[in-house]
């Protein structure tokens, strides 16, 4: 049930309808290294075999969980080869975010000069798991989870391409295996498939709910939910209830949240609100995002839930915060204000002449008499 041309592609309109980023690609024949961003089911690879196929280029996959330096090596000289026949070649790396750092640096080169085309795919966050040289040669695009109604669509063509009529699979059963899919419709389209193979006769709800083993919560990355049970999160720990936290942390977990985008929430968190009244709290919750990187899930679980009841339970500030907005609206009212000439870096003969660095000792908790600050600002109090 891939689809093999754009024609067929279901979401994703905001990159393939006309005018769009990979409709123009295709129609001008121009295909660009990209990383492709989006949560499992959404169809980076789909896109991707489709870019391939519609600018007449050579498409080879690799796996970044598979594949090794020597694979990278052969498709290397492969797309050489390909290169000298006036061939274009695209390498697509599935789950680029697991190349380490080094592996991503083996490609700049043949991106640059064009021996491969680059299309990687990642359901992480680019900005934190892809190189920067890498990212400033290629265009992010981000794919959205699939809505219900989509993935509804695409369980109608499966349907009608197998022939299973209403009797066999009912409109509801659709609409709940749409429901269980959590946006995936690669989820869904398995989960169709072990129905069929478990259902006697009709697919019913009960035959859907037995092949997908849970129902959906309520939880999507992208939606009301998501927000709700990270605020909810956020606002038990800010308010010292150690229980409710816990709770919602373990609900968003299961529901199957980055546990690195909760590790990055506590580490803000820790700043934020607990500041100067905890210092050593921003180096647990540092030290969480690290560990959560290291291990993963489902070890990294005792990392996260141990950092969010140190949070809960600790004093709280918001020195830090109020003094941070503070003195971003000092700096925004006063963008000009000269530095002081006794601050300033003194590098030759004249700036010295000119009283740049007058008066200034270097020592420890040395004092100005004319202060820090310049002389508009000399009041100022941030905290």
């Amino acid at each position: 049930m891939r689809p093999t041309t754009l024609t067929e592609v279901v979401g994703q309109e905001h990159l393939i309808a006309s005018g769009q980023i990979i409709r123009e690609i295709i129609e001008k024949k121009q295909p660009t290294s990209l990383i492709l961003w989006g949560p499992p089911g959404s169809g980076k690879t789909t896109l991707a075999r489709i870019i391939a196929k519609e600018t007449d280029a050579d498409f080879v996959e690799l796996s970044a969980v598979t594949s090794g330096k020597a694979d990278v090596t052969k498709v290397i000289e492969y797309a050489k080869q390909n290169q000298r026949l006036g061939q274009r070649t695209i390498l697509f790396i599935d789950e680029i975010h697991r190349f380490n750092k080094a592996q991503q640096d083996a490609f700049l080169p043949h991106v640059e000069d064009g021996t491969i085309i680059l299309i990687g795919a990642t359901t992480e966050n680019p900005s934190f798991e892809v190189i920067n040289p890498l990212l400033s040669r290629s265009r992010v695009l981000v794919l959205q989870p699939l809505s219900k109604e989509e993935i509804k669509a695409i369980l109608q063509k499966t349907a009608k391409a197998e022939k299973l009529d209403k009797k066999k699979l009912p409109a509801k059963s659709i609409d709940l295996l749409a429901e269980l899919s959590g946006g995936d419709a690669r989820v869904a389209l398995g989960n169709l498939e072990l129905a069929l193979q478990l259902a006697n006769g009709p697919v019913t709800s009960e035959v859907v709910e037995t092949a997908a083993q849970k129902r959906v919560p309520g939880y999507d990355k992208n939606g009301e939910y998501h927000y709700n049970l990270i605020s909810a999160f956020i606002k038990s720990l800010r308010g010292s209830d150690a229980n409710a936290a816990l709770y919602y942390l373990a609900r968003i977990l299961q529901s199957g949240e980055d546990p690195k985008f909760l590790a990055r929430r506590m580490v803000i968190f820790a700043s934020e609100d607990v500041g100067i009244a905890a210092p050593a709290a921003l180096n647990l919750a540092v030290s969480t995002f690290q560990a959560v990187e290291r291990i993963g899930m489902p070890e990294c679980q005792y990392n996260l839930f141990h950092c969010a009841l140190v949070l809960a339970k600790c004093e709280k500030s918001r020195v830090v915060s109020n003094a941070m907005y503070a003195a971003q609206k000092a700096a925004r009212e006063h963008p000009e204000a000269p530095v002081p000439l006794h601050l300033r870096n003194a590098p030759t003969k004249l700036m010295k002449d000119l009283g740049y660095q007058k008066g200034y000792e270097w020592e420890a908790d040395f004092k100005p008499g004319q202060g820090f600050l310049p002389t508009e600002l000399k009041n100022l109090d941030l905290f």
